[in-house]
């Protein structure tokens, strides 16, 4: 029951993400049991990852992308390599760390997870925990609160692990009074610039140059080669279109699914509760139980008190303020002894007392949702798209390998598989050989095998290629021009731009550094000084190598000179006027951010080796596909 809670902000606080966290962190019994459906994708000390533990963790990434992003998210992205990496190597940590767990014998006690889903502010209205908010924000996830509290319990021991791990990562003041003064520290700097356009009319270039860099590098201007397509695709989508389902159908499976369309009974109830622990002794028990029964007794006179009497003697926090008052719930919400007396009990009625791990609770049925049912024309056609879907899916698996076949079998068309199997023949304009997709569908074993020899020379149909879940994908090359190296005439004023920017950035390095040079031995160079400007170490306002010329000058002599070439721009010098350093109280805050902040880094790198080790005690095997993206 979830509202005899106390506070735990420390862990409360990263909870919250568990509703939108982007892998499927399950409880630590399912740890341990092999998942239904899928084969195998890694194994930790001899622990299976089932594959449909990874498409769940999958699916949930996917969904948060979604979610977080302004439009749009690129499909390759959501079905990339590197995601599905990321999602198995997030899987493989957390379960290397629920073995830790679980041979160090963490648990997570009931207690535990009722104080710290009270404490996330997303559960609570006006300050207190809602039981209906608490509900709601379950199921709009997808969830029950036993799945939640799976999750949950699996997150706080890894918690207790992380605890003491980032508790022992500390940074010194010292050290970090030190670097915030050289963060803080301020040069106040001139800048003398000599821009590449300045040298350009002294440039001549030649024939003979502009022959000799196309000659080495005639490479870099070529035209990869490139061919048009005509492809077909064949997945459950195209096969959706030719699916129908009737109503006989629909109401078959609605009559066989009705829990499924219905909402169960609810019940609001308030209580009084008297806490005593599971395991209390029997004088304590004794003692409890007196109370309780002398509150019943009071209650049975006069009900009218029970939200007096609520807010005056329960020990439950989240409830006793509100008279008791625990909002409406469900079966499977609430402890067994107290939800076996709430929904027994009749509605206004004070039941007996009733006894939980909790302590001694006196309730009375406030309200009943009666349970309902959705009717049939609501679900119709949500009913018809689901079934849709689901033949589509099963036609899929039944005409895959016809499709293969016949791409195979019938390879100098794609008329035949289109024909046989109702698809639309679609087609390209040019896909160069370094292309990242074919229309909508980037995957580099489809661009490989159009520019495959068959194909090209033969004009054969490739190969079915898996291009995602249930996608496949036979393209036929029609047209195909090989690499092609431009004429010198066509690329000769690119070349001539090229060597130009190049040799006027060589003569304005050369006269910036020879200036530089003069600088530092006290002689006078001409040019105009930009105003001076106030620059500060953890602020950059100059290109990262300039940054670091400034601040790397010597301090010992002012003015002090840095120059730096900018990849063409041309050359810069630097003249630091003066340099102030901040002299900090011991009592600074930044100083103490600055050794918040890295003692946070330290936990994590300390927490990423912990990790790192267990990994390498559990033996870790990844046996996920290589991954095909559309």
């Amino acid at each position: 029951m979830f509202e005899a809670v106390r506070t735990n902000p420390r862990v409360a606080q990263v909870i919250l993400a568990l509703l939108i966290v982007p892998f499927a962190f399950f409880g630590l019994d399912s740890y341990f049991t092999d998942g239904p459906g899928g084969g195998e994708v890694a194994s930790v000390g001899g622990s299976p990852i089932m594959a449909v533990e990874f498409d769940q963790a999958l699916r949930e990434q996917q969904d948060r992308l979604r979610n977080s992003s302004d439009g749009p998210v690129d499909r390759s992205l959501l079905e990339s390599e590197a995601l599905r990496r990321a999602v198995i190597e997030n899987l493989v940590n957390r379960r290397v760390l629920a073995l830790y767990a679980a041979e160090n014998r963490m648990v997570v006690t009931p207690a535990q997870l009722q104080q710290t889903i009270s404490e996330v502010p997303s559960f609570q209205q006006d300050g207190r925990f809602s039981l209906e908010r608490y509900e709601a924000l379950l199921r709009a996830q997808g969830m029950t609160p036993a799945m939640f509290e799976a999750r949950l319990a699996q997150d706080v021991r890894v918690q207790q692990l992380a605890l003491p791990v980032g508790e022992g990562s500390f940074a010194a003041v010292a050290s970090a009074s030190r670097f915030l003064s050289a963060q803080l520290e301020e040069r106040e700097v001139s800048e003398l610039k000599f821009p590449v356009s300045r040298f350009a009319s002294e440039v001549k270039l030649t024939d003979e140059a502009v022959q000799k860099y196309y000659d080495a590098n005639g490479a870099s201007f070529e035209r990869p080669a490139r061919v048009k397509v005509e492809y077909v695709v064949f997945d459950e989508a195209a096969l959706q279109q030719q699916v129908s389902v009737s109503d006989e159908e629909i109401k078959a499976f609605y009559e066989g699914n009705r829990g499924r369309f219905g909402q169960p009974e609810e019940r609001q109830a308030r209580h009084i509760l008297i806490q005593v622990a599971a395991d209390a002794d029997e004088e304590t028990v004794k003692k409890a139980r007196a109370q309780a029964e002398d509150i019943h007794a009071r209650l049975k006179k006069d009900p009218k008190q029970f939200e007096a009497l609520a807010a005056e003697f329960s020990q439950d926090p989240g409830s006793s303020s509100r008279g008791g008052d625990l909002g409406f719930f469900g079966r499977g919400m609430m402890v067994q002894a107290f939800e076996d007396a709430a929904f027994s009990q009749a509605k206004g009625e004070i039941g007996d007392v009733v006894r939980s791990d909790f302590g001694f609770h006196i309730i009375q049925v406030s309200d009943i949702r009666a349970a309902t049912t959705r009717p049939l024309d609501a679900v119709r056609e949500e009913l018809r798209a689901e079934l849709s879907k689901q033949a589509a899916g099963r036609r899929f698996a039944e005409l895959a390998e016809q499709f293969s076949n016949t791409v195979y079998e019938q390879a100098d068309s794609l008329k035949p598989v289109a024909e046989l199997l109702k698809l639309p023949i679609q087609k390209t304009d040019w896909v160069p050989r370094d292309a990242q997709a074919l229309g909508p569908y980037s995957n580099a074993k489809l661009i490989d095998a159009v520019f495959a020899d068959d194909a090209v020379k033969h004009h054969r149909n490739t190969q079915a290629i898996e291009v995602g879940g249930n996608t496949l994908i036979s393209a036929r090359v029609t047209d195909y021009e090989a690499a092609q190296r431009p004429p010198l005439d066509e690329v000769k004023s690119a070349i001539e731009k090229q060597l130009l920017a190049e040799e006027a950035g060589r003569l304005a390095a050369e006269r910036g550094a020879a200036a530089l040079a003069a600088l530092q031995k006290g002689e006078s160079v001409e040019g105009d000084w930009i105003a001076a400007r106030k620059l500060q170490r953890g602020a950059p306002a100059l290109p990262g190598n300039a940054m670091q010329a400034v601040f790397s000058a010597s301090s010992a002599k002012l003015p002090a000179y840095a120059g730096v070439a900018q990849f063409g721009e041309g050359y810069s010098i630097y003249r630091i006027d003066s340099i102030n350093r901040p002299t900090l109280a011991a009592d600074d805050p930044r100083i103490a951010a600055v050794v918040s902040q890295y003692s946070r880094v330290l936990a994590e790198r300390d927490f990423a080796g912990l990790v790192a080790e267990l990994r390498q005690r559990y033996k870790v095997a990844i046996n996920l596909p290589a991954v095909q993206t559309n």
